[in-house]
């Protein structure tokens, strides 16, 4: 039997710079800021006062009233991206046996704003305020429970939550459930909303994140020598992956195939990476090995790229160390430049604008880039300020999260 093939038939999306896919990626390769002063709290106290804030979204476009007061603003976010997914494919699941059909998506933290407002609700009006749907909202898992109940799946549905790693865990896990033949097709990628006022203070008193407060656009600054830390963000991305003999029998728009997968563990520090890199660099050379990728064919790379000093430097030396002579021809750029760190969402996102410069040949740049930082080594090419206009076969998405938990996702044009 010939190994099954996953394909990527559908994307969605919801961040501060735009709520499709479209104007997403046109605004990366404009270089284009969605960082600003935050506005759904006060942060008069913080020493942060800006993020990845998503100012006009609305999750009545996408479910009724009622139905979106029993969810967390993550799971609204998650939702409003997978309903512009699975629209985007074409799929039509009342010809899909539903136990073939799945839901698989992470978050880092889940609803943290649920816990903020009821936690508010106990202090002040005492235990018998507390709503009977706080937990349904606050869960991990449930954004893709309610994906799975607006759609009826009944195939495999769970939640990854491995903090940065996750929405890339989630697509990798989902991509091997397809690999193995129990799935034929999952609704996949990961979801946060994690910029409320205990999660910018927890980040805050970490002393991780850019304090740039005086120019908030210019304060994601991957691979620079002047950056201060990383900047906090929101949003959604969800793609629909897809067996592809399935997809070819419906006649599915096919965006790009998913190669290889791989996920490890630093085993070193619950925040910090390993200094040399090797954790990363492993990562990459098993999904390489994985998608059966040779390095010199990989054409891009989409960063995981925070702007701390920490993850610049062992990602640049994880590169180097599995590519060789190759990184110093090989574009690597940080769209978190434009986006800020949406956490558990971040890889989503980041795999989407991979699809994206491989169908639109243009790779998004790393913004803010001004000053490349010598440590992460003057000769790579991490596509400084502007957008490029080059061929890309074959690109490769990383994601590494506190814990030490470590992602890469390689694609493919199909």
């Amino acid at each position: 039997m010939s190994k099954r093939r996953v394909v990527i038939t559908g994307l969605g999306c919801v961040t501060a710079l735009a709520e499709s896919v479209e104007g997403l990626f046109t605004a990366l390769c404009e270089g284009k800021s969605g960082v600003s002063t935050i506005e759904s709290f006060d942060t008069s106290e913080y020493p942060v006062r800006f993020g990845g804030e998503i100012k006009s979204f609305d999750v009545k476009k996408y479910v009724d009233h009622r139905e979106s007061k029993r969810m967390d603003r993550f799971s609204q976010l998650a939702i409003a991206a997978a309903i512009q997914a699975i629209n985007d494919s074409g799929l039509d699941f009342a010809k899909e046996d539903s136990f073939r059909v799945g839901a698989v998506v992470g978050t880092g933290i889940g609803g943290i704003q649920e816990i903020e407002q009821q936690h508010e609700k106990l202090l002040k009006k005492g235990p018998g305020r507390v709503s009977p749907f706080c937990v349904p909202r606050l869960m991990a898992n449930a954004a893709s429970g309610n994906i799975a109940i607006r759609y009826g799946l009944r195939g495999p549905n769970f939640c990854a939550v491995s903090a940065c790693a996750s929405g890339s865990h989630a697509i990798g896990e989902a991509f091997s459930n397809i690999l193995s033949g129990r799935s034929d097709v999952i609704i996949t990628g990961g979801a946060e909303a994690a910029l409320s006022p205990v999660g910018l203070a927890s980040f805050c008193a970490a002393r991780s994140m850019s304090t740039r407060n005086d120019n908030p656009k210019a304060a994601s600054r991957p691979f620079d020598k002047d950056r201060d830390g990383f900047v906090l963000s929101e949003g959604a991305g969800i793609v629909v992956l897809e067996e592809y003999e399935h997809a070819k029998k419906r006649g599915a728009n096919i965006y790009a195939e998913l190669l290889g997968y791989s996920a490890t563990n630093d085993g070193y520090h619950i925040t910090a990476p390993l200094p040399d890199g090797k954790g990363a660099a492993t990562t990459m050379k098993l999904a390489l090995i994985d998608g059966r990728v040779e390095t010199e064919k990989v054409d891009y790379i989409n960063a995981h790229g925070t702007g701390t000093e920490l993850n610049d430097i062992a990602e640049s030396m994880a590169i180097r160390a599995i590519f060789g002579e190759h990184a110093y021809k090989l574009p690597v750029s940080s769209t978190k430049s434009s986006l800020g760190h949406l956490l558990g969402a971040s890889g989503a996102v980041e795999l989407i604008v991979c699809v994206k410069a491989i169908n639109e040949s243009v790779i998004p740049p790393t913004i803010n880039l001004d000053n490349q930082d010598e440590r992460c080594d003057l000769r790579m090419d991490f596509v400084p300020l502007e957008a490029r206009q080059t061929k890309v076969n074959i690109a490769m998405s990383n994601s590494f999260g506190f814990g030490g938990h470590n992602a890469c996702l390689v694609i493919g044009k199909i």
